[in-house]
């Protein structure tokens, strides 16, 4: 081999090496995004539950204050007895001796029954007095004169017509709640547009269709408004006529206690009428909520 050959060799390339493509590096995870979920996370609970905590702590902290300068019972001494009163709630021993579950219920009933009378009269009503103007005006001074009167004031009216207690007590809670659902209602129906009736009327719905399709989604928040209001109203006529009427029931459960010297008892009754309230509040609400979305 000559010196050319060895030199035409050494000119040629060498072969390079296939290229290497650098793979795509994934981002590792930080380690601060761990800790900062954390601190919202507790921050979250902060504001949902350290301020009701520090109302609840403070208020058994005055009571407890209370009570040692005076002979209101401790919070101690009044949920040692709570503990007795729940751990049987559903005791029978009498028409006039029975547990604070069965005086809850019997309340409830009453409750449930005048409140559905007074939405079957109310709702309607409102549909009517707030769609036809004349006779909007033909009932507000009617509505004016007696929606102010005290619910309590009823009772003998009830006690006159049905000479009984219990129907009596149902007619108190059908009155006081009937206002509210007549005139949130009413409310309602005067607040709808104008263009809702002209698309009816373009439409040729009949009344019915109308009425179910474009009068009555309008009117829901208002209506369940008036519901509301009428729920917590009935609630709280219903312990003071029981207290009046007498029979079975949270109202005359506690005034059997006052009788009895059993303030205890008295108190457990409040924070029962109290919780009770809240969650019947708390059923609306949340059916209101289905209504909307």
């Amino acid at each position: 081999m000559n010196v050319v050959q060895l030199s035409k060799q050494k000119q040629q390339p060498e072969p390079s090496a296939p290229a290497v493509v650098p793979l795509p590096l994934q981002a590792a995870p930080s380690s601060s995004s761990v800790p900062a979920r954390g601190r919202t996370l507790i921050q979250g609970l902060q504001r949902l539950v350290l301020p009701p905590a520090i109302g609840i702590v403070s208020f058994v902290l005055v009571w407890a204050l209370v009570s040692t300068t005076s002979d209101l019972p401790s919070p101690a001494k009044t949920f040692a007895t709570a503990v007795q009163v729940f751990s049987d709630p559903f005791y029978d021993k009498g028409p006039n001796d029975q547990g604070i579950g069965w005086n809850v219920l019997r309340s409830l009933a009453r409750v449930g029954l005048g409140f559905g009378l007074a939405a079957l009269v109310g709702i309607p009503l409102g549909f009517l007095i707030g769609y036809f103007g004349f006779l909007s005006r033909a009932m507000a001074p009617i509505i004016s004169v007696l929606r102010p009167v005290s619910p309590l004031a009823w009772l003998p009216i009830g006690l006159y017509i049905f000479k009984q207690a219990q129907p009596a007590a149902i007619w108190v809670i059908f009155i006081s709640s009937l206002w509210p659902m007549v005139l949130n209602t009413a409310a309602g129906v005067a607040q709808i547009p104008q263009d809702y009736h002209n698309v009816g009327r373009v439409l040729n719905l009949p009344p019915w269709k109308l009425f179910s399709r474009i009068l009555f989604p309008a009117v829901v928040p208002y209506l369940l408004t008036g519901v509301r209001l009428s729920v917590g109203i009935a609630w709280l006529v219903i312990v003071a006529a029981e207290m009046l009427t007498g029979g079975v029931g949270i109202g005359f459960w506690m005034w059997d206690q006052w009788n009895n010297l059993s303030v205890e008892h008295l108190i457990i009754g409040i924070f029962v009428v109290g919780l009770v309230g809240l969650l019947l509040e708390q059923a609306i609400l949340l059916m209101a909520r289905r209504f909307r979305y």
